[in-house]
């Protein structure tokens, strides 16, 4: 019991310790993202439309400053350690549950495992990422960008915790990180059981991170529509007092009809330079201070 305990507490610190470093490296990347996405229409000559990754950039320093890249990074940080914590643990238990006989894992193994870790963590996360977007989205500078308290405390006042307030879009939440993490750890730990382990140690973490970066881009592409949806719920509506986007299939399907089949993947380019090396960082952060862990506390 003491070991089971031990092992489990080395997950959580491997996963947390991922978490952190990558929210820390790469939230500038989804803040745009999340700008490009939360974009409806063609720019028609609007000088706060954003062309490209580029163009966000070029504008939000011009317009916001150098600290507006960072904006709505708090709840992230409080909420990444834990949330990668959580998704690296839950995976080790449903890979337990979904051996199916089998002596050791499979690839449907841990892509289910994948899946059950991103829809418990989708439903830890999801206040968090209310309140992040909701910053994100906010395009004033300096002390007119409100706090994540003060964020916070605003929500809850007038929508409460419910399906309007810190539990909006929590189904496009659950579709967007449940897909991210079937495809993520399902590849990942797949082709790495396959290929042989490198005896030269800078070789085998190379390998690490090129699979790592493969998994977090393939992913990436595949929720992509999910992560639209998920922004259009959470982030401002159209038209004040008026709720355009409602349900994860309905904002798909609505966005679809309006702008388009490329709509569903806007923010993909910033999206895959966050998550493709932001799953590689992830991975391998995780595996090394596992190793590292293992090896100072001795479970076995």
């Amino acid at each position: 019991m003491k070991d089971v305990i031990k092992e489990a507490a080395i997950q959580i610190g491997s996963g947390g310790s991922a978490g952190f470093a990558e929210v820390c490296l790469m939230h500038p990347l989804d803040l745009i993202k999340t700008r490009l996405q939360l974009q409806q229409g063609k720019a028609m000559n609007r000088p706060e439309y954003y062309s490209g990754v580029l163009d966000c950039i070029r504008k939000m320093y011009r317009n916001e400053g150098f600290w507006s890249y960072y904006k709505g990074i708090v709840p992230p940080i409080l909420a990444e350690t834990p949330k990668r914590a959580v998704k690296f643990f839950t995976f080790e238990q449903y890979k337990q549950f979904f051996l199916f006989g089998s002596p050791t894992p499979t690839p449907v193994t841990f892509s289910l495992a994948g899946l059950g870790a991103g829809i418990t963590e989708a439903i830890l996360v999801n206040p968090f990422e209310v309140i992040k977007v909701t910053l994100q989205s906010n395009r004033a500078t300096g002390t007119q960008v409100p706090s994540t308290w003060i964020v916070t405390k605003d929500i809850l006042k007038k929508h409460g915790i419910g399906s309007r307030g810190l539990f909006k879009g929590v189904s496009a939440t659950i579709w967007r990180n449940g897909l991210f993490n079937m495809v993520y750890f399902g590849f990942y730990h797949s082709v790495k059981g396959w290929l042989p382990v490198d005896e030269d140690p800078l070789q085998e973490f190379f390998h690490k991170v090129l699979i790592g970066f493969i998994s977090g881009s393939l992913a990436s592409c595949i929720n992509i529509p999910f992560d639209v949806a998920k922004s259009r719920i959470q982030g401002p509506q159209p038209l004040a007092g008026q709720i355009k986007y409602t349900g994860t299939f309905q904002s798909l399907s609505l966005v679809y009809r309006e702008e388009g089949f490329l709509a569903l993947y806007k923010g993909l380019v910033p999206k895959v330079m966050r998550l493709g090396p932001g799953g590689a960082i992830m991975l391998v952060v995780y595996d090394y201070v596992h190793l590292l862990l293992t090896a100072k506390f001795d479970t076995h």
